[in-house]
This record gives structure tokens, C-alpha cells and sequence, in this order.
């Protein structure tokens, strides 16, 4: 039998959380990472794969703190496999799967269901989130407690709020018992109705209902206060406005248990994009102005916004066709991502090493558990999860920052083609992703040889 070990050297290692930025080599053997240094290849055992980074960043696995794979119920849209097979050409080694379903991921079944699917057909690791109400329709909490025990690594009712702000605080009263966050889709559905993009001039000129950042920015408040109330663990999806940000950080220097995301198209497009991009550019939140924009890289520099998720939305070539107000909102974004992003760092506003860190120990933060809770016997999450240590997870991402190329979605993985980059040149592509040792993606151009 072949040694399955794998050998990855010359690479630029970048681990943040961990002070490294090296040119070196790291093993991996039995699924875990071995070692880390320069000029390991003596232990590089007979039959090992290697692979020549040279030129190449290695950093530990992405992980997406949120993602719509829509199995089951709207597998025209996407499934597990092509979603995952999606996310790994991304980076992602590890994503969390809104429940958002049909149906939706609200009881032990469920989560049991989706699991066995993934095991399956995912290309990563797919962690469940469950829904916060039961069908997800704001009335009654499902049984957290049922749903942390089968495997689920939070709550959200994503894809709307949780509007009753009572049921809110007895959501977040179990979840600290549970440890585990509530993941809020933060949306006032009266200051929406009816709006299809960002409320100020480029929605007037037009002639669209805009949506206000208050509809955002007063339930992120509501809900931070509750969190603060309850002490328990609270994070906020999709940040899209400048008030948003000081909201969660006024929260965080006062002591509240909240963490946050923003998306990469929230991070550079603005609502200017519309115009340009159609119905691929129409997501909620909406894309915001030039200051929100700036307001959340400054965020994400800063670690108010703890991690960068794709939302990964994806949808028909029908679901997109057609009027404006009648499509429907998403971005189908894990193949985009990283280059995306990595735009903040090619303009000079976030520094590499950061932004590796708000897409690796940034969300594995988010994911961890606290020493001393109570520990759950399905908890998928495994310790070491977004590092580079001896025993972590053997999940790895190589990518070339500086490669340039135009994004076809057409030759996407994800059945999702609703990309407002299409078309457009992007710099940074990944070379290879790592599962447990394992290449789940490989670019034509690189190698793996055998020892």
C-alpha cells in the first residue's frame, strides 16, 4: 500500500495566528500536519507525494462561516457536491451550510440527513448550522439542544431574521447553555419591503425602492443588547453599513460575546455596481456606498469584523433572468473570493497576512468552543481547526497571489453562474487545496510527483 503522506515544499507559509511567515516545507501524514520547517525532504518517507510550492502561498484551509448549498429541496440550484466541489476550488477547506433548506434543517433527522450526504459527496468538510425556529417561520425555537447533540455548529434562521425579539432572547438564553453562536441575519422586514438595493441615489436614478441601512443597523443593536443581556454568543452575518461596524464595535469594547462577517462583495463592490452588473449584483443586504465599503475593510484590518464569509448564494440562470425587482437575491462567490479580497491587500488597505487570518483562525475562532462548557458529543468541529501545528487538521490551501484571470462562470463548478465579476480580470488564484492530506483540487499547471 502506498504511504498517503504528503510533502509540500518552498512554499511561502503564512500562519498568522501563529506568527509564521516563512519559506519552507510542512508534512502531513495520517491526515494531520506533522511537521514544519526548512529543508525537511529527509523526512519526506519512500512513496510520499510532493508538491513543489515554490512561488506559491501555503496557508491552513479556509473555512466559510457561511454558505447556501441548498440540498435538500433546491438541488436545481446547487447540491453538497457541486457546492463543495465549488468551495474547494475556492480554498475553503471547511464550510458551514445554511438551514435555510426545504426542508429546512430543524430537527436531529435533518442534520442526520445532510451529514450522510456529505459524507457522501463532499469535496470539504461541511459543518451544519440549525435553524433557530421551527420551519424557520419565527413562531416556536426548535429543540437546541437536540440539534447541538446531532452535530450542528450554530443557529440562524438565515435567509430572514428572527423578527420577534422575544423569541430572540430565548434563542440566545439556550445558546449559551449550548455554547454555540446564534448567526443573525439582521433585517427589519418593514423598513424592507418591497426595497431591491441600497436606499440613496444610484436607487433613485433607477427608479427602484431602496433599502435602508437602518433596516440593518437597528436589529444588529437590538440583538447585540440582547446578547448583552443574556451573555450569550452572538454573531452577525453579512455586515453591510458603517453603522453596523460601530455597533458591534462599541459591543465588543463593552464586553458583549459578539463576532462578525462581511462578504467580499460587500467589502469592494458598491451599489454603483447595480448599473453595471444587473441582477448579479442584487443580494441581501444590498450593496452599500463607497463608506461603507471603506468602513468595513477598516473593520476587517482593525478585527471588528472577525472573519470574511461568501454568503455563497446560488441560483438559476431563470431565477436571475429577466426584471430587476422580480429576481432574486444572491451571489453565487466561492470561486471569486479569494482574488476578490485579495484586492484589499493588491491596493494596499489590508496587509496578506490579515486577511489569511480573517478566512482561517478568524472563523475557527467563531467555531470554538470554551473550556469548561458543557461538551456535546456530536460536535464536529476539531481542535486545531484554522492553524498550522503539529496535530492540526491536514487542511491546507496554495494560491498565487499575483495570478491574473478572467472569471468565466461558465466554467464554475457551482451550478450558481449569478457572478457580478464575470467577465472581469482578477489577480489571485488557487494552485491546490488539502482536505486531511487529501488534494480535493489541483490546477493543471501544478505537479505532485512521488518521492
Amino acid at each position: 500500500m502506498k504511504d498517503r503522506s504528503l510533502f509540500v515544499t518552498g512554499g511561502r507559509i503564512i500562519d498568522p495566528s501563529r506568527g509564521i511567515d516563512m519559506v519552507g516545507d510542512l508534512l502531513i501524514r495520517e491526515g494531520r500536519l506533522e511537521w514544519v520547517g526548512e529543508n525537511g525532504l529527509s523526512m519526506c518517507p519512500d512513496g510520499c507525494r510532493i508538491i513543489s510550492a515554490k512561488g506559491l502561498v501555503v496557508s491552513p484551509g479556509f473555512i466559510d462561516l457561511h454558505c447556501h448549498l441548498r440540498e435538500p429541496g433546491f438541488e436545481e440550484k446547487e447540491t453538497i457536491a457541486t457546492g463543495t466541489e465549488a468551495a474547494a476550488r475556492g480554498g475553503f477547506t471547511a464550510v458551514c451550510c445554511m438551514p435555510n433548506t426545504s426542508p429546512p434543517i430543524d430537527s436531529p433527522e435533518s442534520v442526520t440527513f445532510l451529514k450522510n450526504k456529505a459524507k457522501l459527496a463532499a469535496k470539504v468538510w461541511v459543518f451544519p448550522i440549525g435553524c433557530v425556529s421551527q420551519g424557520r417561520r419565527g413562531e416556536k425555537l426548535t429543540d437546541m439542544a437536540s440539534l447541538a447533540e446531532s452535530g450542528v455548529v450554530g443557529f440562524s434562521d438565515d435567509g430572514g431574521p428572527v423578527a420577534n425579539p422575544e423569541l430572540m432572547q430565548r434563542a440566545l438564553e439556550r445558546s449559551r447553555l449550548l455554547d454555540l453562536p446564534v448567526i443573525d441575519h439582521c433585517e427589519d422586514l418593514a423598513l424592507t419591503a418591497g426595497g431591491v438595493m441600497n436606499e440613496g441615489p444610484s436607487a433613485a436614478d433607477l427608479h427602484l425602492k431602496g433599502i435602508p441601512a437602518a433596516a440593518e443597523e437597528s436589529v444588529v443593536k437590538r440583538d447585540i443588547e440582547l446578547a448583552m443581556l443574556t451573555g450569550a454568543r452572538i454573531h452577525i452575518a453579512h455586515v453591510s453599513t458603517a453603522g453596523s461596524v460601530e455597533i458591534i464595535r462599541r459591543g465588543k469594547e463593552t464586553g458583549v460575546r459578539v463576532t462578525a462577517e462581511a462578504t467580499p462583495h460587500h467589502l469592494t463592490l458598491t451599489d454603483e455596481s447595480v448599473s453595471l452588473c444587473g441582477t448579479n449584483a442584487k443580494v441581501n443586504p444590498p450593496l452599500r456606498t463607497a463608506r461603507d465599503v471603506e468602513a468595513l475593510a477598516q473593520a476587517l484590518k482593525d478585527g471588528v469584523i472577525d472573519a470574511v464569509a461568501t454568503d455563497h448564494a446560488p441560483h438559476t440562470l431563470g431565477d436571475k433572468a429577466g426584471d430587476f425587482n422580480s429576481a432574486a437575491f444572491g451571489i453565487s462567490g466561492l470561486e471569486t473570493a479569494l482574488p476578490v479580497v485579495l484586492t484589499l491587500a493588491h491596493e494596499g488597505k489590508l496587509e496578506l497576512s490579515t486577511l489569511i487570518a480573517r478566512l482561517t483562525s478568524g472563523p475557527a475562532k467563531v467555531l470554538s468552543r470554551v473550556a469548561g462548557m458543557s461538551i456535546l458529543s456530536g460536535y464536529p468541529v476539531p481542535e486545531g481547526l484554522g492553524l498550522l501545528q503539529v496535530g492540526s487538521p491536514g487542511n491546507l490551501v496554495l494560491f498565487d497571489p499575483d495570478f491574473a484571470w478572467v472569471v468565466d462562470p461558465g466554467r464554475f463548478a457551482s451550478k450558481g453562474r449569478n457572478n457580478p465579476w464575470a467577465g472581469r480580470l482578477l489577480r489571485g488564484k488557487v494552485m491546490a487545496t488539502v482536505v486531511g492530506g487529501e488534494v480535493v483540487y489541483r490546477d493543471d499547471s501544478l505537479k505532485i510527483r512521488e518521492k
